[in-house]
């Protein structure tokens, strides 16, 4: 037993001293990449420390943290009925324009991966746009405006469909029927790009090498040439994607009110940005930014999973 315990540390030893002197000849490397990492530990690898830990206090920011333990996270879900649906409307979002969101912006990419040059820069700029415009929220309140003087409404009722102004943003069940297909779109954005760029960098003579070894048609050349060749953007698709969908915020605050009509478009982020910034309870949103962050961890890692299975 002793025998096999001195060669384990003869063993780490070597490994250290191996690894100590490949740092040193890489030194200048290391040097190059110091700003960024001291950058990524300040705004990224810190912060989640600090959430961690403010989550288990009551901190109101003006006065010094007071450790309570797990009580944040036992009255956020055992007493936080606002919190539960919060919950239900962030997953309801999630899945509908998470995977529908992620698979519409790839099948119109491949779709318009053979259009013209300045047929597919249009579609790009009309899919891609939403995602960087400040003023789409503005578009989309007038569209959907709650009386006569919305253009939806307003066409609605100069055709003869409806007589009264429909209520999209007081109306609690309309809120998310309206709040949905605008996230979808706005959610295309960055993985959209990705799509067509890892798209365009696939070599034309895969595809006929693959025709030569028997692929038959469009399905089985996407299946088993497109797809593998993309995993990269796929992947990074996906993150981009279930990030934007956890992290919906901004629009419905803006579009539906903060807070909305029954918190109809309560989510998790706005639920953190209310205990947060209007309330100063920075202690319960830490627990809040905390289960926001397991989640997001636990949904890319079964994403990662499903997309290593592409192509086998």
């Amino acid at each position: 037993m002793s025998d096999m315990l001195y060669k384990y540390k003869q063993k780490r030893s070597l490994q250290f001293r191996d690894a100590l002197h490949n740092a040193k000849q890489m030194k200048v490397c290391y040097l190059f990449l110091l700003p960024f990492a001291v950058l990524f530990i300040t705004f990224n690898i810190l912060p989640v420390i600090n959430a961690m830990y403010y989550s288990f206090t009551n901190f109101n920011i003006l006065e010094k943290a007071e450790f309570i333990g797990f009580r944040n996270y036992l009255n956020l879900f055992l007493e936080d009925e606002v919190f539960t649906i919060a919950i239900k409307n962030t997953f309801l979002i999630a899945v509908i324009t998470g995977p529908v969101g992620y698979i519409l912006a790839f099948i119109v990419a491949w779709l318009i991966n053979e259009l013209p040059k300045w047929l597919r820069a249009v579609v790009v700029l009309f899919c891609y746009s939403p995602s960087i415009a400040g003023s789409a929220y503005t578009v989309f309140g007038i569209l959907f405006r709650d009386d006569a003087t919305g253009w939806v409404n307003a066409w609605l009722i100069k055709m003869g469909i409806i007589n009264a102004p429909i209520l999209f943003w007081t109306n609690p069940h309309n809120v998310m029927k309206v709040l949905i297909p605008i996230i979808m779109w706005m959610s295309l954005g960055t993985g959209f790009l990705a799509f067509v760029a890892g798209l365009k960098g696939i070599e034309q003579s895969q595809y006929e090498a693959g025709y030569i070894d028997g692929i038959q048609n469009r399905w089985q050349e996407l299946w088993f040439i497109t797809l593998p060749n993309m995993k990269p953007m796929l992947l990074f698709g996906a993150v981009m994607q279930i990030t934007t969908a956890f992290n919906v915020s901004d629009v419905p605050r803006v579009l539906a009110g903060y807070p909305s009509s029954d918190y109809a478009a309560r989510t998790v982020v706005t639920h953190l940005f209310d205990h947060g910034f209007s309330r100063f309870e920075m202690g319960y949103a830490s627990a809040i930014a905390v289960v926001l962050f397991l989640t997001m961890i636990i949904c890319n890692k079964i994403i990662q999973s499903l997309l290593n299975r592409v192509g086998h």
